[in-house]
């Protein structure tokens, strides 16, 4: 099967895949909706039929509906956004959340609900608005340029440098952020514990349009940057003499990526190790192509937040599990087995 073939086959495949998990978390929840199913509900309201109570509309498509979209949005983006940083650094430890970008706009978020009231008048009212979520992309452009100025030498990167300027940016990120929480409100205490661990309960239609925007746009830049990220696993010189323009592509995957993890921080909280565990997957199958993997990551990242936010609402009925538990379990061994595999070279 030609590789292109054979990536379109792929992209199907996870594509259906996709949709029948979608339909299996339409249909989880305690809810009783008299007997029927979510998707009956669902093809209901989408024929407009009048037979529908306002409570059963309100379940299937401002809460469930809104809420599966928000995790395919983010578990993409959050998925793709690590591809391109390991395919960038050449290292499968470089993703969002290890070398700080998570832990800088969960600063930047939990600043502005804790001490927003000071500042936030002196913002035009559409900027307040989203206030939060512009604080946690400049939190997530600040780390990455950090991260980016302190391990970068001579236009190499040391990626030793670069996990441990993220170790040293999440430990202040942590300390903060527990100061913050210290001297916080009730009701900006609860804010700020959604961040730390995690959860699509707030999804709106709202915040999915933003998200789609947000997705649009980035992978309109990333996507075709496949060939570009395998050049790069030869080395800058050899990436250069293949006339790939090097500097323009490390400031434009910077600031996407940050665009993205800022983005997902900003409505979903930290929910950390979907860049990693998605592209490492990925790699064992279809090795380091990042023109097959990229696309692919795409679906994967969907599939793998929204199976671990059905589960997150649905093991400890009625109430649910912070969804960061559940990444953090799984990406944890997985974060080891990469250790060790790579040991030798770090």
């Amino acid at each position: 099967m030609r590789t292109q073939s054979k990536l379109y086959f792929y992209i199907a495949l996870s594509a259906i895949l996709l949709f029948i998990i979608a339909v299996w978390s339409l249909n989880t929840g305690v809810y009783d909706f008299g007997g029927r199913s979510a998707f009956e509900v669902l093809g209901k309201l989408i024929r407009e039929d009048s037979g529908v109570s306002v409570s059963d509309k309100y379940i299937v498509w401002d809460v469930r509906a809104s809420r599966i979209i928000m995790a395919i949005l983010i578990g993409s983006m959050l998925s793709v956004s690590g591809t391109s940083l390991q395919g960038l650094f050449k290292n499968p430890l470089a993703t969002g959340d290890l070398i700080g970008l998570t832990s800088g706009a969960t600063l930047m978020a939990a600043i502005t609900i804790v001490l927003g009231r000071h500042f936030r008048e002196f913002f035009p009212e559409a900027v307040q608005f989203s206030l939060v979520g512009i604080a946690a992309f400049i939190g997530s452009l600040l780390a990455m340029l950090l991260v980016y100025r302190i391990s970068t030498s001579g236009g190499k990167t040391n990626v030793v440098m670069m996990l441990l300027t993220g170790v040293a940016i999440s430990a202040i990120g942590f300390s903060i952020v527990g100061f913050l929480i210290y001297i916080s409100k009730d009701d900006q205490l609860r804010d700020l514990t959604f961040w730390n661990m995690g959860s699509l309960a707030a999804a709106t239609w709202t915040k999915n349009a933003i998200l789609a925007v947000v997705l649009v746009f980035s992978f309109s830049i990333l996507m075709p940057k496949g060939k570009a990220l395998n050049a790069m696993m030869l080395g800058e010189k050899d990436a250069q003499h293949l006339g790939i323009n090097v500097e323009k592509l490390k400031k434009e995957v910077i600031i996407i990526t940050a665009l993205m993890v800022g983005s997902c921080v900003a409505f979903s909280g930290t929910i950390g190790f979907v860049g990693l565990i998605v592209p490492y997957i990925l790699r064992l199958l279809f090795k380091s192509n990042y023109a097959f993997i990229l696309p692919l990551s795409a679906i994967c990242g969907s599939i793998l937040l929204l199976t671990a936010d059905t589960f997150s609402r649905s093991i400890v009925e009625p109430s649910e599990l912070p969804i960061g538990i559940l990444t953090a379990m799984m990406g944890a061994p997985i974060f080891i087995a990469i250790l060790i595999k790579f040991k030798k070279s770090m």
